[in-house]
C-alpha cells in the first residue's frame, strides 16, 4: 500500500475539520446533499463527456496505481540483475541466460531479456523497446489527464453550486434564519469543488506522472543493461553505468550489494 496517498488524504481531511471547528461552525454544515451532488455527479459527468469510454474504464485501474506500491524490480534490483547476468554470460555465455527469464515477474524487463538471448540486433531491440515505454508514456498521460481536469472541473461545479444555492437563498429573504442557513449551504458547494479539486484530483495527478516518470526510468535503465551485456560490458563496468540513474547516496549499498559479483568477475 502507498502509504503517502493514506497519509495525505486523512491530513486533507483532517485539515478541512479542524478548521471548521476552529472558527467554531459545526461539522452538520458539511451535510449538504445538493452540494455533493452537484460536485461528484456534476464532475462524473464532466469527465464522461470529456474523455473517451476506453480510458473512463481505466479508472478503478488508476485508483490501484494510486493506493499500491508497484511490484516492478527496484533500480538496485535492476542492476544487481545484470550485474548477476553478465557474469554468467561471460562465463557460461548468453544461452545460460535462459533459465533466468522464468524468474523475471516484469513483463518489460523478460521482453528485453527474451531479445536479448535471441541475438537480436542491438539498435532494434533499442528501437522496439522505446516504441513500448512511448506507447506506455500515452496510456499514463490519458491516465493522469483524468484527474487533472477533474481538478479543473471541480472547482468550477462548486462556484455553479454557490451560484444555485444563492439562488434558493434569494427566495428566502423574508425569513432571516432561513437566509443565512441557505447562504451558508450555497458555500458548501464552494468548499467541497476546491477541496476535491486541489487536495484529491490534481495531487492523484501528480502521484500518477511521477510514477510514470519511475517506471519509464527503470525501463530506460534495462534498456542500457540489455545493450551492455550484448556489447561484453563487465559486470563491473555496468554497475558502475546504471549507478548514474541512482542518487550518490544509494549507489554505494548498490555497489556492496555487487561486490560479491566483481570479485568472482575476476576470477574468470
Amino acid at each position: 500500500m502507498d502509504k503517502s496517498s493514506i497519509i495525505g488524504i486523512i491530513l486533507g481531511f483532517g485539515t478541512v475539520i479542524l478548521g471548521i471547528l476552529l472558527k467554531g461552525s459545526s461539522l452538520d454544515v458539511l451535510l449538504n446533499p445538493a452540494a455533493v451532488v452537484i460536485i461528484v455527479l456534476g464532475t462524473i459527468a464532466t469527465v464522461f463527456i470529456a474523455f473517451p469510454y476506453s480510458d473512463i474504464k481505466r479508472i478503478p485501474k488508476l485508483f490501484r496505481v494510486l493506493f499500491s506500491n508497484s511490484k516492478d524490480a527496484s533500480q538496485a534490483d535492476i542492476i544487481k540483475k545484470f550485474v548477476e547476468y553478465a557474469t554468467i554470460s561471460r562465463r557460461d555465455g548468453m544461452l545460460a541466460l535462459e533459465s533466468k527469464i522464468e524468474e523475471i515477474d516484469d513483463p518489460f524487463f523478460r521482453q528485453a531479456s527474451r531479445m536479448m538471448i535471441d541475438g537480436q540486433d542491438p539498435d532494434y531491440i533499442r528501437h522496439t523497446l522505446h516504441e513500448r515505454i512511448e506507447a506506455m508514456q500515452d496510456r499514463h498521460a490519458s491516465g493522469a489527464a483524468i484527474f487533472s481536469q477533474a481538478g479543473t472541473y471541480s472547482p468550477s461545479l462548486g462556484v455553479l453550486g454557490a451560484v444555485l444555492g444563492l439562488i434558493a437563498a434569494l427566495g428566502n429573504l423574508d425569513d432571516i434564519t432561513m437566509l443565512g442557513e441557505s447562504i451558508a449551504a450555497a458555500f458548501v458547494a464552494t468548499l467541497l469543488g476546491i477541496f476535491f479539486g486541489y487536495v484529491l484530483w490534481h495531487p492523484f495527478a501528480n502521484k500518477l506522472k511521477r510514477k510514470s516518470k519511475i517506471e519509464v526510468l527503470n525501463q530506460h535503465m534495462i534498456i542500457e543493461g540489455t545493450i551492455a551485456i550484448i556489447n561484453g560490458s563487465s559486470p563491473r563496468g555496468i554497475e558502475e553505468y546504471l549507478s548514474v540513474y541512482m542518487e550518490e547516496k544509494d549507489q554505494k549499498a548498490v555497489k556492496e550489494g555487487v561486490e560479491q559479483a566483481n570479485v568472482t568477475e575476476a576470477e574468470i
